[in-house]
């Protein structure tokens, strides 16, 4: 197999194809999805704060709810998509003349190939502004880092188009994906320390709380299927997928995610979770809740 071309995304196994995979899942044996009934949850939790938008995944954590949505919405016969979007902006600080150590900036040549990527999944400041639904990113948080640099490329972006930013700023969904924690009114909101989210209507920024275990174990523990796809990468030619032992293993629990997402069990357990949110009240909750159900 070939090197990707630089700019492209690191290859990802095909999951709705597991006949294809061959020799890559391990032989016998159960896989423990012991994070399921907590998964199951959130992403209902999350379809249900989605607005009805498309559903972009950013950067590898929340690649189980990807499968797992992708593959229920998608047996369903819904109108949403299921989008990863594998940016990662992790790279190291610099100092300054002065003994500050910052980020540094993005290069023109690392946000052309963001901009290219964004493209590839369909968006652009052009798209946005003809969307009659919402496109909504969801990602694990923990600061709020991963989506402050994504608003920011996009706006950047709308900019420089002279795209119509009043339409726009109401296309923009976040749902972040928050370690359950105390609820106390001085307890630590990501949302209210990143001041780019009062620039967008109230409804457009969420969150969706679960375990810290599983929230761990999805951002910080759990073994992914594609390299990290950071600024320092962007530009840099691809690297042949692994076929260790740990990628094996992880294919195999991804392959069992899709294929719980395929059931009609945990169809059902998504609409379950769902069925209990506030926006069932609206009609488009209310036919993808049906269409789980079927």
């Amino acid at each position: 197999m070939s090197n990707r071309h630089d700019g492209a995304v690191p290859f990802r196994w095909d999951l709705l194809a597991p006949d294809r995979l061959g020799s890559m899942l391990p032989e016998g044996g159960e896989v423990d999805l012991w994070f399921l009934p907590d998964l199951l949850e959130a992403a209902g939790k999350v379809l249900a704060r989605s607005g009805g938008g498309d559903l972009v995944f950013v950067g590898r954590s929340l690649d189980s709810m990807h499968d797992l949505l992708g593959a229920a919405l998608g047996w369903a016969g819904a109108a949403q998509a299921v989008l990863r979007l594998p940016f990662s902006f992790r790279r190291d600080r610099v100092r300054t003349a002065s003994g500050r150590w910052v980020l540094p900036d993005l290069t023109p040549a690392q946000r052309a190939v963001a901009r290219r990527v964004l493209t590839d999944v369909g968006v652009t400041p052009e798209s946005l502004g003809r969307r009659r639904q919402p496109c909504t990113f969801v990602d694990v948080v923990h600061a709020g880092t991963t989506f402050t640099e994504l608003f920011g490329l996009l706006r950047e972006w709308v900019a420089e188009s002279r795209g119509a930013w009043p339409v726009i700023r109401r296309k923009l969904r976040f749902v972040g994906v928050t370690r359950r924690g105390p609820t106390t009114p001085h307890a630590f909101r990501w949302q209210q320390e990143a001041s780019w989210t009062r620039t967008l209507p109230a409804a457009s920024v969420v969150n969706v709380s679960v375990d810290p275990s599983v929230w761990s174990y999805f951002g910080d523990d759990q073994a992914k299927l594609t390299d990290s796809f950071s600024p320092a990468h962007w530009l840099a030619p691809g690297s042949i997928p692994a076929r260790n032992e740990s990628t094996r293993r992880a294919l195999a629990e991804a392959v069992a995610v899709v294929a719980h997402g395929r059931s009609s069990r945990g169809r059902r357990a998504i609409a379950h979770a769902a069925r209990h949110e506030p926006t069932l009240s609206e009609p488009w909750l209310r036919t993808l809740v049906g269409q789980l159900n079927r």
